[in-house]
């Protein structure tokens, strides 16, 4: 397994998700998405592996203007302003390879061999 693991130091569900993989013995890379962002090909994949924009994006974000902005922008633009602002991301984004979830999911990390 090949694990990455994009977020926030402040974000508990990515505490918890560090915790699962360290209590399971499986070596993982923290990426803080403050510091260094999901490029452009990593986004696209992860989009697509958790089914679009509508499962990535956290509708309890501080960002409020900037979400609704992106919610209301023509589908060809949204992607180029998420990219710019990633603090409207859901986190942990969990990769292993091409796949991803988005959020706290040990229920389908635990399927990933």
């Amino acid at each position: 397994m090949n694990i990455q693991i994009y977020g926030t130091t402040k974000c508990f569900d990515t505490k918890k998700a560090q915790r699962y993989f360290k209590e399971r013995g499986v070596k993982f890379q923290f990426i803080d998405l403050k510091e260094k962002g999901l490029s452009k090909g990593e986004y696209i994949s992860v989009k697509q592996s958790v089914g679009g924009i509508i499962h990535i994006l956290n509708p309890d974000c501080k960002d409020k203007d900037i979400l609704a902005l992106i919610q209301y922008m023509a589908d060809e633009d949204k992607d180029e302003k998420i990219l710019e602002n990633q603090q409207v991301l859901k986190t942990p984004i969990v990769r292993n390879g091409k796949k991803a979830t988005v959020g706290y999911q040990p229920e389908v990390w635990q399927k990933w061999d």
